[in-house]
Parts: structure tokens; C-alpha cells; sequence
């Protein structure tokens, strides 16, 4: 038994199908498919049904590939603990982030990685917060920028930043009449909301204490802020913006925008990982190059702004 084969049956208990398994580990199949054969000899158990279409664990399978994520886990912290003895800011790190704040943060962050950090690989993933902690929790992921405290007591956390969310109102609406929105003024029959799952959602709905079943003739789900904005744009209700979407908008479109009265909903971004995360050097230098990539008024509180 050795990593390459457990590597190897994570694989395929991800993909489902031995070619797919076999691309993401860089072998072919029939060498995938032969390792495996062998890890299971030696065990003396099947790891994986392969009468099932798509190819599912074993009952003793799916305990044996548990363990296989501990292991290759611990292997690779043992090689971060390595990294970490040489001071190096090299190597690769898995990050999720956020649907709401990709799209706005990553554009400034790459600069400040090429600048701060030349020699890491970041790969990104866009995830909502509760995929974003299970895979950190499995190892699929080194860190996660999130805007909730983790649920998981192993995580820890770095407060990154602190962002108000901003009103995005059309002409046809009361509420552009306005300079500023209260939120008792909100009404969830003209607002444009994410899905169900999304903490910013979540956040906002709590806030405006709104009733989000109320009936209404059009619903649009599954849908992003940009697919809202669109809408808003075109005469129809009223969305929100996370602020560093707001501050990147053109002078035409911020036409559209209304921040909140005293209180201002703003939500705590910060950068999470496991407690016993070794790497140090590399999560201080992330850090720095994080708070970087956004302006410098927005690394703390200001008067009138409520925490969500």
C-alpha cells in the first residue's frame, strides 16, 4: 500500500468512472485501474462495486476512502511542515472564496500575489460557505474566505475586511426617489434575491427582517448579482450589491445606487483555515496580500455600520 494507490481510489470515488479518475491523476486508466486491483488484493476486500454504473464505494469502501483523506491529509501537512522549516512562500494552496466576493476581490488580488507572493499557485474555487467548510474539513481545501464564523470549531479565522452592502435601485421604484434606504422600507415583493444557501441572503433577509414567501408574479432563482443588476437596469425592482462591486461600477450604473440609512448592514470577511494550519509564514503573507486588494477604509469599522 503506499499514497499513490489511496490517491488513486479518492479519485475514483470522486469521479465515478475510471477514465475520468485516471485523467485528474495524470496516469491511464488501465495503470489506475491495475494500482487499484492491487490495493485490493492486499487488502482482501472489494473498495469499489464495479457492477454499479456510476461506480460506487463498497460498504467497507467508502470507510477505507475515509480514511485514505486522513491519510493523504497527513501527508501532506507533513510536507507543509517541511515547507514551513524553509521559510518558503512556494508550492500550491486551494482556496475557496465566496460567490459574492470572486468576482470582485480576485481581480485586485492577483497583483498583489504576483507582487507579494510570486511563486505560489492559488487555485480558486467559487463555492457557497457550507461546501467551502466541508471541504476544508476533508482537506480538499487549505483555506476559504468566508462571511460567516466557521461552524467548525477546528477552523480558525483572519478578519480580513468589513463590507457595507449597497442598495442597487431602479428608476420605476419609490425608493430611487430616495438618497438613502431604511430597511423597513424593503419589500421582498420588488426585490431581487440569490437562492436560498447564500449567506449573503441570508444575511439580508435578517436584516430587513423580510418574508421572502410573500407571492409575487415573476421569480427568478438561481440567479447572481450580475443577472439582477440586468434587471434592475432594465426598470424592474431593486437588488443589493456587495461593496466592492458597487465601487468598481461606472458612473452611469452608480446612478442606480442607495446606500442604507444608520444602521448599514456590513458583513465581516475573513480568511479561515484549520487551527493547526502549519504553514504560517505563507497564511501571514496571504493575509497581507488580501487586505492589500482592497481599499484601505474598508480593514475597519466606521460609525453607523451594523455588523450581520
Amino acid at each position: 500500500m503506499n499514497l499513490q494507490q489511496l490517491e488513486y481510489i479518492v479519485s475514483l470515488a470522486e469521479h465515478q468512472h475510471f477514465g475520468r479518475a485516471a485523467e485528474a491523476c495524470g496516469v491511464t486508466q488501465p495503470t489506475l485501474s491495475a494500482m487499484i486491483q492491487k490495493l485490493e488484493e492486499e487488502l482482501g476486500v472489494k473498495i469499489f462495486d464495479r457492477s454499479h454504473q456510476p461506480i460506487a464505494p463498497t460498504e467497507i469502501g467508502y470507510h477505507i476512502i475515509f480514511q485514505a483523506k486522513e491519510t493523504i491529509r497527513t501527508a501532506d501537512q507533513i510536507k507543509a511542515v517541511i515547507e514551513e522549516a524553509k521559510d518558503s512562500l512556494k508550492g500550491t494552496i486551494k482556496l475557496g472564496i465566496l460567490p459574492t466576493i470572486a468576482p470582485y476581490l480576485v481581480p485586485k488580488l492577483l497583483p498583489q500575489i504576483k507582487k507579494y507572493l510570486p511563486d505560489l499557485i492559488v487555485n480558486v474555487s467559487e463555492l457557497q460557505t457550507s461546501k467551502c467548510e466541508e471541504m476544508l474539513a476533508e482537506g480538499e481545501l487549505d483555506m476559504c474566505i468566508l462571511a460567516t464564523d466557521p461552524v467548525n470549531g477546528e477552523f480558525s479565522e483572519e478578519i480580513l475586511y468589513y463590507e457595507e452592502f449597497v442598495g442597487y435601485v431602479s428608476t420605476n421604484e419609490e425608493l430611487f426617489k430616495q438618497d438613502t434606504i431604511r430597511s423597513s422600507e424593503v419589500k421582498a415583493e420588488s426585490l431581487w434575491l440569490l437562492a436560498e444557501g447564500h449567506c449573503f441572503r441570508d444575511q439580508l433577509v435578517k436584516f430587513c427582517q423580510l418574508r421572502t414567501n410573500s407571492k409575487r408574479k415573476f421569480n427568478y432563482r438561481e440567479g447572481s448579482l450580475q443577472g439582477f443588476m440586468k434587471l434592475v437596469e432594465s426598470g424592474n425592482g431593486i437588488t443589493f450589491l456587495p461593496e466592492l462591486c458597487s465601487r468598481e461600477l461606472k458612473d452611469e450604473r452608480k446612478k442606480l445606487l442607495r446606500p442604507f440609512s444608520i444602521p448599514r448592514p456590513t458583513r465581516v470577511v475573513r480568511l479561515v483555515h484549520h487551527k493547526n494550519y502549519v504553514r504560517l509564514g505563507l497564511l501571514k503573507a496571504l493575509t497581507t496580500a488580501l487586505k492589500k486588494a482592497v481599499p484601505e477604509s474598508m480593514l475597519t469599522t466606521h460609525a453607523g455600520q451594523s455588523i450581520v
